[in-house]
Formats: structure tokens, sequence, C-alpha cells
């Protein structure tokens, strides 16, 4: 890939805005009808959901040792020996984040200098390109420790919500499932409201379709509200393979997605209007996940092995200059990102999902983010 070596320095820190206001591009009913039960069961420790406090009693420290298999000397990686990712989420301290392994459906806290702990554990079908490939606190996680997830069935994929001691209860079920383009990705953007981004499960023209909840971005109303709701409503259509939904300053909601003819950053203004694409990679590097402030929106990539951050001008929320890449070439395939209040990218790797792993692999890294655009770090 050949990229731009000018552009504005990424100025602010990364921090996700929960606050973006969306107008409505549409509204359809669908069938959203549970396929079947979750059985088992999660596991989830109540005791594990909350970042530490110096109070709180230690948990286990690294073991000190040469470096080798689970142990990185890169201090940059905060854990490792990992599944193949799927989520990524950094909890409010912003000292820890939680993790999903998309084919076991784990989900664990990690956080540097500790090992990762297991938080929560749902039945998913990772058979394909699925399982869990979405994670969302709560907005009001520190209260009622609820967790949203966007999985994969064996019939079909949908957004659960999990409680601890319960059985994921159905936010969106019916989302078809198909032999590819499975993953989604979910966000709220305020105590109401939830934003959920499907892949085409392999077919475009279902991304098309009014009556599919197939290759869309929706907008789900009370998704606190297990049971009777508003149906969706249709922001955004014609998505291929889902990357992620993040949200920027000043209302704006950026979306990544992997077309046959290239991959795709999309940006949905605060009046609802959109840019397609606000930027558009032709040899398609595999974006993923994103995570965007207001100088930039950094995008995580699969074959490209980087994160790539596309400079935005502060004022008119515009992309400036071709990307930079971040970390290139370093912890190889990328796939999740998520920002944290101190200004730290969290990414983490998706080696075994298709790339080469290492030994340490699958891994959660913890990098700071230079410039948004002009060259390589």
């Amino acid at each position: 890939m050949t990229f731009a070596r000018s552009g504005p320095a990424f100025r602010a820190a990364l921090a996700v805005t929960a606050a973006a206001v969306l107008a409505t591009a549409g509204c359809a009913r669908f069938d959203d009808a549970s396929a079947s039960p979750f059985s088992p069961a999660p596991t989830f420790s109540g005791s594990d959901l909350h970042p530490r406090t110096p109070s709180s009693p230690p948990t286990t420290t690294k073991p000190k040792r040469p470096p080798g298999p689970c142990v990185d000397p890169d201090p940059a990686v905060v854990a490792t020996c990992l599944d193949a990712t799927g989520a990524l989420v950094v909890l409010p301290d912003g000292n820890s984040a939680l993790v999903a392994e998309r084919r076991t459906g784990r989900i664990l806290r990690v956080e540097p200098e500790r090992d990762p702990v297991e938080i929560a554990h749902i039945d998913v079908d990772g058979s394909t390109d699925g399982g869990l490939t979405g994670l969302a606190l709560s907005p009001t996680y520190d209260e009622d420790n609820l967790l949203y997830a966007y999985v994969t069935t064996a019939t079909d994929n949908r957004v659960v919500r999990i409680a601890p001691g319960d059985v994921p209860k159905d936010v969106l079920a019916g989302i078809p499932k198909g032999q590819s383009d499975n993953a989604g990705s979910i966000v709220f953007t305020d105590d109401n409201n939830m934003l959920v981004l499907t892949g085409d499960a392999g077919n475009p023209a279902a991304a098309n379709d009014p009556g599919s909840l197939a290759g869309k971005l929706l907008r789900l109303s009370k998704p606190d509200v297990v049971g009777d709701r508003p149906p969706p409503q249709v922001v955004l259509t014609g998505i291929g393979g889902a990357g992620a939904v993040c949200l920027g300053p000043g209302g704006a909601t950026w979306v990544t997605d992997r077309l046959p003819a290239e991959d795709r950053l999309q940006k949905i203004n605060k009046d609802g209007s959109v840019v397609s694409p606000a930027w558009s990679w032709p040899d398609r590097p595999g974006v993923d996940g994103c995570a965007a402030t207001q100088d930039a929106v950094a995008v995580a990539l699969t074959v490209g092995k980087a994160v790539a951050a596309v400079a935005i001008d502060g004022q008119t929320g515009t992309v400036t200059a071709a990307p930079s890449l971040v970390a290139q070439d370093r912890y190889g395939q990328l796939g999740s990102a998520a920002a944290g209040p101190d200004g730290a990218l969290w990414v983490s790797t998706v080696n075994k999902s298709g790339g080469n792993p290492g030994p340490n692999d699958d891994r959660v890294v913890k990098i700071q983010m230079p410039g948004g655009g002009g060259g390589h770090d």
C-alpha cells in the first residue's frame, strides 16, 4: 500500500464519544423472533467485572521469567496466548479492557502485568468468520454490570444482553447468517439507543433489501428492554463485510466495511447525511476496528498488518490526507480497536484467524498514536 506522507498531527487523545445523535434514514419492520434459546447458561463472575482499585485485593501478577510462550517482552503487549479475538472494549478506568475470543465465546478482563481473567463465557458458533464479534458496555455499566454482544448462533446472528448469573437475553435476533461476512459491531450512542452494524452474510443483494437485517447499520431504541420494543431503523444500507462502527466528537459516526472492489471508511454526520466513502482502499487491506477523535480516525487493518491513522479536519470533519501507518508489521493482523481515556489505542490481533500466529498469539496491545497522516512510525 502507498500512502501520502503529509497531514496534521494527531493532536487529541483517542477517545470514543458516546453522544452521537443520528437522524433516522428510514424505518422497516423485521421479524426478530428468537430462533433458539441459548444453552448452556453463561458463566459470569461479577466480582471480576469492575477495574480494581488500590484497596482491592491483588490479582496474580505475571511471573517474572525470560521471554517465551505467553510471556511477551514488548511492554506494549497487555495480554498473550488468547484464542482468535473478536471484540474489544476499554473499561472506564482506562487501564483495563474486556476482550472477546471469537470462536470460544469467552470474555476476559485484561490489564498490564496481570493474567487475563475470564468474566463471562457464552455459547457461540464460530465455525465461519462469525462467533463473538461485537462487544459494548451498558451506558450504566458501573451500576448494572451489563454487557451487550454481537454473536453468531447455529441459526442466525444476533445481539444479546449478558447479565451476571443469567442466560443471554435476545435484544435483536434473526440477522441472516451465511458462509461469510457474519461479523458485526455494536455501540451505544446514548442511554437509550444502540447502533448495530451487520454484515451481508455473503449475499450482497441482501444489503440493499429493505426486508433484510443483513448489510445494514441499524439504530435500535431501548436495547435494555428485553421483549417488545420498536423495530430497528435503517441508518445505512449496502454494507459488505462489516468492520466496525465507532463514534467521534460532534455527533459523527464512522463505519468501516469491505466490498469486493474496495475497503471503505464511511461517515454519517449528525444531521444524518452520509459521506461515502470518506476514504477508500482499492488495495483492500482488510479494514476492521476503528476509534475516532477530533483530528483522526484509527482503523485496524488485518491484511495490512497495521493501524491506518486517517487525518480529518477538526472543524469540518473531512479527511485531509492519505492515512499513515502505525505499528506496521509489528504484531501481525490487527482486528478490534478501542480508545482509552489516556490517549492510548488498544488493539487486538487476529493472527489465529487466517494469519500466521506466533507463540504468543493472539494478543492485546496498547499503543500511543503518533500523527494522523503522512508517513510511518
